[in-house]
C-alpha cells in the first residue's frame, strides 16, 4: 500500500471510529460501516511506479538489495537499477520495494510481484549479465539495517544454517511510519559511576566492575547469591557502570517480569531516560519508537527479551543475559538462534565485556569457562552458607504420619514447616503443572486414561466436574479402562489449582493465593500467606524480605522428563523459587520433595550449581554429547532425510561426522492441536542427529546448508526440516 492509500485508510478509521463514539445505536454503526467501506473501495489505490526506461542515478546507480524472500536457496543479494529521482533517499540500510520473480529466467529482471527489502550497498557496476529492473519505491529513507547489524546477521544465518532475510526479519522490527516521522529525545549526559554495592560480595566482583570502568572486555559466568531482588540490583550495577564509562549496555532476560525488575533497579540507579524496555508488552508502535531511539544514538542501554539481542546498541560495551537455561532465550522462527550465542558472537565481533549469570549454572555456562573464554564469578562458600536458606528433603510417602498433612497431600516434614513459617511471613508453593487433575490413572492397573475419541489425556477439570478430554475437550463420561476394565480413577500428577484447594482446607485461616498459566502475580504481600506457582511464575514478596519458606513438590515430574536437560532444568527450577526465601539466619527453610539421593538434589541441598554442571559436562563429554560437540537435527518424511544426508555428504559435510538415526517421530492422536515440527497429519516422520567434534561446528553448518540449496533448486524431492544446536535431542 503506498504512502497515500494508507493515509486514507487511516482517515476512514478514525471517522468511522469518532462517528462511533458518538452514537451507541448497533443500527447506525452498522450503516457508518457501510458507508467507510463503499468510500474505500470507490477510492483508487496508488501503485509504486514502474520506473521503465527512467533516468538511472548518475553516481553509483546499482542497489545490491536483500531481499525478504526467507527461502534458502535465494540467501544472496540481488542488483537493481536506483532512478534518478530516488538518488538522495535510496541509501544502504533504507527499505525499498522491488519486483522480484517473473523475469529472471529470461535474463532480465522486470515483471513479478511486489516484496519488501533492504538496500545493502550502492554500487557502480553490476555482474548481473541482463537488464536491471529499476527500485519500485523507497518506503522509508530511515537507514533501519546498518553495516554492524548486517555483519551480526550474516554469522547468525551461517551459524544456524539460515538464510539472511530471516535473521534480518528478526533483527529489525516492523516498520511503523508515525515513530519515523518523530525526532528522537536527546541524549543525556553519563551517569555518575555506581558504587560496587553487592558486587563486593563476590572475591572478583569489584575487579569485573573495573574492567568495565576502564572500558575493557571481560568475559565472565556469574552465579548470583540467592536473595529475591539482589541479582537485579546488582545486573543494573554492572549496567550502569558501562554507561558511566561512556559506553552501550544490553541486558537479554527470559521473560517480561524479569526484564521489568531490571527496568526498575537500573531506573533507581540512573534515572529515567538513559535506557529503554523492549518486550512485546510496550505494543508495536512504542517498541518500534523505543528501538529507533537506540538505533539513531540516543539510548545506549537496552533491556528486553530474547529479540532485544539483535538491538543495534552504539559504541557497544557490555552484553549480558540472564538465566540462560530458560528456555525462552531460544527463538521460535527460523533459523532459531540462541540468545546466548548471539550475544556471544556480538562480545567478540564488537568487543564488548560479557556477563552470564543465573542463580544456577548450564553446562553451557560450565564449558565456557572450561575452555576458557569466560572466567568464574562466584562466591566464597561461606558468603553461600549465610545467605542461603535451610534446604532438606522429605519422601513421597512421609504423608501418612500426620492426618493433616495427609489431606493437604504434603509429606509430614514438608506440612510442620508450612504451618511454622506462616507465623513469619508468605510460604511459597512451588508445583510443577497447572490446572486442576491434569493427569489422571486407572486407580488399579495405573494406566494412564485416554480419551475414547483421540487418545489424549483425560482431566479433571474442578471437584465434582466432568471429566474432559485434553486435546479434543470432548467430556467423558462413564470411563472404563482399556487394559483392566477398572472403572476408578486416580491422580498422577496434581495441579496449581488442586493444590491450592487442599491447602485452603488444611490451613482455613490462612488466604492461598495462586500464579500461573494466564494469571501470573509479579508481587504478592509479605504478611502470611500460601502462595501456589507453577515454575516461573514465582511472585516476588513485598517488602524485600522474601517467603519465611518455600515447599518444591512433586519433584519427580522434573526429574522424570524424557529429556537430557531434566537434571538440569529440575535444578534451575528449583534454584530460582529457593532463592526468593530469606536466609537460613532469618529463618528461611526449603523442603524438597524428591529423592534425596539424586545429584540434582544433592545439589540443591549443598546449593552448589557450578558443581552440578561440572559433573554433567563430564557426563558429556564422555558420551559426546553437545556442548562438547556440535548436533544438528534433521526432520522430515524418511525420503527427505536421506535425501538431505546424502546431499551434504556430497557438498563436504566433515569426515568426522557421526549420523544418529533416524528414529521415527511419534504420530500425533487426532485431534491434538499441531505443534512446531509435528508432522502433517497421516505423514510419518522421522528425525536423524549429525553430531561433529566442537571445532567442526561451521563446516556441518555450511554442508548442510548447501546440501538444502541444492536439493531445493533441483526439486529433488520434499524438503526436510534443518535445526543446528537443538535443545531437545532426547
Amino acid at each position: 500500500m503506498s504512502g497515500a492509500s494508507a493515509k486514507t485508510g487511516a482517515v476512514s478509521r478514525g471517522d468511522e471510529q469518532s462517528e462511533a463514539g458518538e452514537s451507541g445505536a448497533p443500527e447506525q454503526l452498522a450503516l457508518i460501516r457501510e458507508t467507510v467501506r463503499e468510500r474505500k473501495a470507490r477510492q483508487p489505490r496508488a501503485k509504486p511506479r514502474t520506473w521503465r526506461n527512467a533516468e538511472r542515478a548518475a553516481r553509483l546507480p546499482v542497489a545490491r538489495v536483500l531481499v525478504d524472500k526467507g527461502m534458502v536457496h535465494l540467501d544472496r543479494y540481488f542488483d537493481y537499477a536506483v532512478p534518478a529521482a530516488m538518488d538522495e533517499e535510496a541509501q544502504p540500510g533504507v527499505r525499498v520495494r522491488v519486483r522480484f520473480g517473473a523475469g529472471e529466467r529470461e535474463g532480465r529482471r522486470e515483471g513479478g510481484g511486489l516484496v519488501n527489502g533492504f538496500i545493502v550497498e550502492r554500487r557502480a557496476d553490476t555482474d548481473f549479465a541482463g537488464r536491471l529492473a529499476p527500485l519500485a519505491q523507497v518506503l522509508s529513507p530511515e537507514p533501519v539495517l546498518g553495516p554492524e547489524l548486517l555483519q551480526l546477521c550474516r554469522a547468525v544465518a551461517d551459524r544456524y544454517a539460515g538464510s539472511l532475510a530471516d535473521v534480518v526479519q528478526l533483527a529489525v522490527p516492523p516498520r511503523r511510519a508515525r515513530p519515523e516521522q518523530q525526532p528522537s529525545p536527546r541524549r543525556l549526559p553519563r551517569p555518575d559511576m555506581p558504587e560496587p554495592g553487592g558486587w563486593s560480595r563476590y572475591p572478583q566482583g569489584p575487579a569485573f566492575l573495573a574492567a568495565l570502568r576502564e572500558k575493557a572486555a571481560p568475559r565472565a559466568v556469574w552465579t548470583a547469591l540467592p536473595g529475591p531482588q539482589d541479582w537485579a540490583v546488582e545486573l543494573a550495577t554492572a549496567l550502569a557502570t558501562a554507561l558511566a564509562a561512556g559506553r552501550g549496555a544490553l541486558a537479554v532476560l527470559p521473560d517480561g517480569k524479569a526484564a521489568a525488575r531490571l527496568d526498575a533497579a537500573l531506573t533507581a540507579l540512573v534515572g529515567e531516560g538513559r535506557h529503554v524496555l523492549l518486550t512485546a508488552d510496550a505494543g508495536p508502535e512504542p517498541r518500534y519508537r523505543r528501538w529507533l531511539a537506540v538505533r539513531r544514538g540516543s539510548v545506549r542501554a537496552v533491556i528486553g527479551t530474547r529479540a532485544a539481542m539483535f538491538a543495534p546498541v552504539h559504541r557497544l560495551g557490555l552484553v549480558a543475559i540472564w538465566e540462560d537455561g530458560d528456555a525462552a532465550h531460544s527463538e521460535e522462527r527460523a533459523p532459531q538462534p540462541h540468545a546466548r550465542e548471539v550475544l556471544m558472537q556480538r562480545a567478540v565481533t564488537e568487543q564488548a565485556a560479557f556477563l552470564l549469570g543465573a542463580h544456577g549454572c548450564t553446562v553451557e555456562a560450565a564449558q565456557l569457562v572450561e575452555s576458557g573464554f569466560a572466567r568464574p564469578l562466584t562466591a566464597e562458600r561461606e558468603t553461600v552458607r549465610a545467605v542461603m536458606p535451610r534446604v532438606r528433603t522429605a519422601a513421597e510417602g512421609d504423608e501418612a504420619r500426620d492426618p493433616a498433612a495427609r489431606s493437604a497431600r504434603l509429606p509430614s516434614l514438608a506440612w510442620r514447616t508450612a504451618r511454622d513459617a506462616l507465623a513469619l511471613g508468605p510460604v511459597l508453593v512451588q508445583v510443577p503443572r497447572r490446572g486442576y487433575v491434569p493427569r489422571l490413572v486407572c486407580e488399579r492397573c495405573r494406566e494412564p486414561a485416554r480419551c475414547r475419541h483421540c487418545s489424549g489425556p483425560l482431566e479433571a477439570g474442578a471437584e465434582g466436574a466432568a471429566l474432559r478430554c485434553g486435546w479434543c475437550a470432548r467430556e467423558v463420561v462413564d470411563w472404563h479402562c482399556g487394559m483392566c476394565g477398572g472403572g476408578r480413577l486416580r491422580g498422577s500428577v496434581f495441579g496449581a489449582r488442586r493444590t491450592a484447594e487442599e491447602l485452603g482446607r488444611a490451613f482455613p485461616s490462612v488466604p492461598v493465593r495462586t500464579s500461573g498459566g494466564e494469571h501470573v502475580l509479579e508481587t504478592v504481600p509479605g504478611g502470611p500467606a500460601l502462595v501456589v506457582a507453577t515454575p516461573g511464575a514465582e511472585p516476588v514478596p513485598e517488602g524485600g524480605e522474601g517467603y519465611a519458606a518455600a515447599l518444591l513438590l512433586d519433584g519427580w515430574v522434573l526429574l522424570g522428563r524424557p529429556d537430557l536437560r531434566a537434571g538440569e532444568e529440575a535444578l534451575r527450577r528449583w534454584l530460582a523459587a529457593a532463592s526468593l526465601v530469606r536466609g537460613h539466619e532469618a529463618g528461611g527453610s526449603v523442603i524438597v520433595v524428591a529423592e534425596e539421593t539424586l545429584r540434582p538434589v544433592q545439589a540443591l541441598v549443598r546449593w552448589d550449581p557450578a558443581g552440578h554442571a561440572l559433573r554433567e559436562l563430564a557426563d558429556r563429554a564422555e558420551l559426546g554429547f553437545p556442548p562438547v560437540s556440535r548436533m544438528a537435527a534433521v526432520t522430515g518424511p524418511p525420503q527427505a532425510v536421506a535425501g538431505l544426508l546424502e546431499a551434504a555428504r556430497e557438498t563436504g559435510l566433515p569426515a568426522e561426522a557421526e549420523v544418529l538415526g533416524p528414529v521415527p517421530l511419534p504420530v500425533p492422536a487426532a485431534g491434538r492441536p499441531r505443534r512446531p515440527g509435528d508432522p502433517p497429519p497421516g505423514e510419518q516422520w522421522e528425525r536423524a542427529l549429525v553430531r561433529v567434534p566442537r571445532g567442526s561446528g561451521a563446516a556441518l553448518a555450511s554442508a548442510l546448508k548447501t546440501a538444502q540449496v541444492r536439493r531445493l533448486t533441483r526439486r529433488e524431492g520434499p524438503s526436510a526440516q534443518l535445526r543446528i544446536d537443538p535443545l531437545d535431542i532426547g
